[in-house]
């Protein structure tokens, strides 16, 4: 694709060789692809983003004033509809684009992994200035390439867009967008004012770049890629190990050999023929002892490493038990303490992601005549309790507080609900909605 966008625009990708090969380890770690000497049955990528993200939107609850059109309201459905699969993308990738598509009277959000696209700009802080994209489309055995580049401004976003016939593997003419249907409504250069940015909202993993120091987002695993592939070493020794150690009995080859019918009257699985020496006729059995405890050892040993490196509390990848000392109580809750962090970061990521996709909705929305509104209704997350937070407990100060006179229960109910609480009108809707008929402040 780089090579594509190079042809078609006259840019290219500003990712280091150095990022684009560790992207390309962190797909294959996650996609289990084979390396010599290593069994990536274990799938341990797969494993940490699957954890993670369930963890994450445990108890997610995302929602919008009640006065927001439909427009937000439906958008916000799309959006919750792919959250998962945007958060596992960036998770993998380091980094995920949400891309809005009307659809009807709506917007719905396509999740763009980091190898589907190329940054063509960034700025000292990460953020995209410049995107290119590529679709392959198939018409009559013909395969065609639509390239989009996106490029913010000041005033808005400029998208420029070329149709190419592919030519094998090389980048062929260009031919009118008009020649596939689904490119007949665009146009090769469209100019959207009052969109932010390149008009995409993007997850970013919150950790810095331990590949070469840029500012490109990293997978969550990045750190403990080395580990991970330790692991993978040590799970085909083990798979050797188990293999050596199979039974096997020696035996002179006379044993083996085929009767009439050509079948041999001894199993070539277990049974090893030997020349024949009138020293080695009979049978021989040889078991060698097994070493799978200190190979199970240093498994365990690397999975805790790992929990280390990525913020993981101990026993989400390894088994606790396993290890050769007790732990104090305070360094069970510092690995407590270190996952709830985690998983609030990436948390405050998605957030950042929906109030971007909702801000975008509100500017393509009033482009597109989907809405009369320009402002974008307030979105509120809840993601329930953490290891740090106990809303229970919580609530129950709020409760006795109020009780003691010294907090208006408006508040206390605006906090529990998550309702907006600004206003005195704010709060008269939370007496008429709420509160019991007389009840006053």
């Amino acid at each position: 694709m780089q090579t594509y966008l190079e042809q078609a625009f006259g840019k290219s990708d500003v990712t280091s060789p150095r990022m684009r090969a560790a992207l390309r380890e962190w797909l294959d770690l996650y996609y289990g692809t084979p390396r010599p000497g290593e069994d990536p049955a274990p799938r341990l990528a797969a494993l940490i983003v699957g954890k993670l993200c369930r963890t994450v939107f445990a108890e997610y609850d995302a929602r919008l004033a009640p006065t927001a059109g439909p427009l937000w309201q439906d958008s916000l459905r799309t959006l919750n509809a792919v959250a998962k699969t945007a958060v596992q993308y960036a998770l993998i990738g380091g980094e995920c684009l949400l891309k809005p598509v009307p659809t009807g009277r709506t917007l719905d959000f396509v999740p763009i992994r980091r190898d589907c696209y190329a940054p063509l700009a960034r700025d000292a802080h990460g953020n995209l200035l410049a995107v290119g994209t590529m679709e392959t489309h198939t018409r009559n055995s013909t395969r065609y390439a639509l390239l989009e580049r996106r490029v913010a401004g000041a005033d808005g976003l400029t998208i420029e867009t070329r149709l190419f016939e592919l030519n094998g593997q090389a980048l062929g003419r260009c031919v009118p967008l008009s020649t596939l249907e689904a490119c007949a409504d665009l146009v090769p250069q469209l100019f959207l004012p009052g969109v932010p940015g390149v008009g995409l909202a993007v997850l970013r993993t919150p950790l810095a770049n331990c590949v070469d120091g840029s500012a490109d987002a990293v997978s969550v695993y990045a750190p403990a890629v080395g580990l991970l592939h330790a692991l993978a070493r040590c799970e085909e020794q083990l798979n050797t190990e188990f293999a050596n150690g199979a039974s096997r009995v020696f035996a002179s080859e006379d044993l083996l050999r085929p009767d009439a019918q050509g079948r041999r009257t001894l199993r070539d699985d277990l049974f090893v023929g030997l020349p024949d020496d009138p020293a080695n006729i009979g049978v021989t059995v040889y078991s060698p002892a097994l070493r799978e405890q200190s190979y199970l050892a240093r498994k365990q040993d690397l999975l805790r490493g790992c929990e280390s490196l990525l913020g993981l509390r101990r026993g989400i990848l390894s088994e606790t038990e396993a290890e050769a000392e007790p732990r104090t109580a305070t360094e069970v809750a510092a690995t407590a303490v270190d996952y709830d962090l985690t998983i609030r970061d990436l948390q405050a990521m998605w957030a950042d992601a929906a109030r971007q996709a909702m801000t975008l909705c509100g500017a393509l929305g009033t482009l597109y005549g989907l809405t009369d509104r320009a402002d974008t209704p307030a979105l509120t997350i809840d993601w329930g309790d953490g290891v740090l937070y106990d809303r229970a407990r919580v609530w129950a100060e709020q409760r006795d507080l109020v009780d003691a006179g010294l907090l208006r229960p408006e508040l206390a109910l605006a906090w529990y609900y998550g309702l907006p609480h600004e206003t005195e009108a704010d709060l008269r809707r939370i007496r008429s909605q709420f509160m019991p008929k007389g009840e006053t402040t």
